[in-house]
């Protein structure tokens, strides 16, 4: 007896990203476990899987969507089928494809997080603790000097982590306890530094920066990598995530995260929201008042200063 179509269908598209795009085995598990659960609900409201029409299909969605799961595992499990279908048409065993009018849900709009003080001191303390070590080579020290650097920097302003990799050596007033960065739409704004940012700076200058320099080949940039390319979004992206896994804390955490802390942390110490907006760089005030959402200190405050009864 032979293997059903569908199972033969779906069988040979995943031998074919293995083989001839190359996916690893973890990715082609989650197509194989997506498509099997499309296919059990297919046969059992009596739908041929292969010709299943876009209602089917967004009948389908729904009831992932009615099940409790989350917007992006409803569009990973699209994203299998729409794969599954456009590998038909290539291979002719089918002549259309019903997920092509079918939209992805759109994802759910993510409130700030505020990193606890515990929790950002634990996070703070990882290269600061590690470039102290008596053991470690000179390039390790200098990786950690320049991530606790960029560490305290995105603490110390809220910037963001592109801004951060987009810096050059001229943009940090090391006097004036000053950073200049360029935001979005290639924006210019000014930021005081506090004390503890700009001695991890000058550590990092002094002793970090030089041993990750490549002659002719560096720059201006003032965050290296190990290879003495600018330190790239992507690079630090990757630092943070490690970072948290040796502090020991939420490893749902962004580098985003850090600039939200920092925006709540000044509303709570009575900074005003216009002065935020400004530090932030946001070009509306509404776009800055979702940061007082994290801030019960700050709402506190507002209400105290403004009701009568207060």
């Amino acid at each position: 007896m032979g293997a059903h179509p569908v199972n033969a269908a779906i069988a040979a598209y995943l031998s074919a990203l293995q083989v001839e795009r190359n996916y690893s085995a973890h990715t082609i598990r989650s197509y194989e476990t997506d498509l099997a659960a499309y296919e059990r609900w297919c046969l059992g409201k009596g739908i041929d899987p292969l010709a299943p029409g876009r209602r089917a299909i967004r009948a389908y969605l729904g009831y992932l969507n009615a099940a409790g799961y989350e917007r992006t595992t409803v569009n990973r499990h699209l994203s299998a089928i729409r794969g599954l279908f456009g590998w038909l048409l290539i291979t002719g065993a089918v002549t259309d494809d019903p997920t092509s009018t079918v939209s992805s849900m759109k994802k759910q709009a993510r409130l700030p997080r505020k990193i606890p003080a515990a929790e950002m001191a634990r996070i703070l303390g990882v290269h600061a603790e590690a470039s102290r070590e008596d053991a470690i080579d000179e390039k390790t020290r200098a990786g950690h000097l320049r991530d606790q650097a960029v560490l305290e920097l995105l603490y110390a302003s809220g910037c963001r982590i592109a801004e951060a990799s987009g810096l050059d050596t001229g943009d940090v007033n090391m006097n004036r306890h000053l950073v200049k960065v360029f935001g979005k739409g290639s924006k210019e704004r000014v930021i005081p530094l506090h004390r503890i940012s700009i001695e991890t700076m000058r550590e990092y200058l002094a002793y970090g920066r030089p041993a990750l320099v490549k002659r002719g080949h560096s720059g201006d940039a003032l965050f290296l990598s190990n290879r003495g390319n600018r330190y790239s979004a992507d690079a630090i992206r990757t630092m943070f995530r490690k970072t948290l896994e040796q502090a020991g804390v939420d490893a749902d955490y962004t580098p985003h995260d850090m600039r939200h802390t920092f925006a709540s942390d000044l509303l709570e110490g009575g900074a005003d929201l216009r002065s935020v907006q400004e530090l932030l760089g946001h070009a509306s005030p509404s776009t800055t008042q979702v940061y007082t959402h994290l801030s019960p200190g700050y709402l506190k405050q507002v209400h105290g200063s403004a009701h009568p009864r207060a």
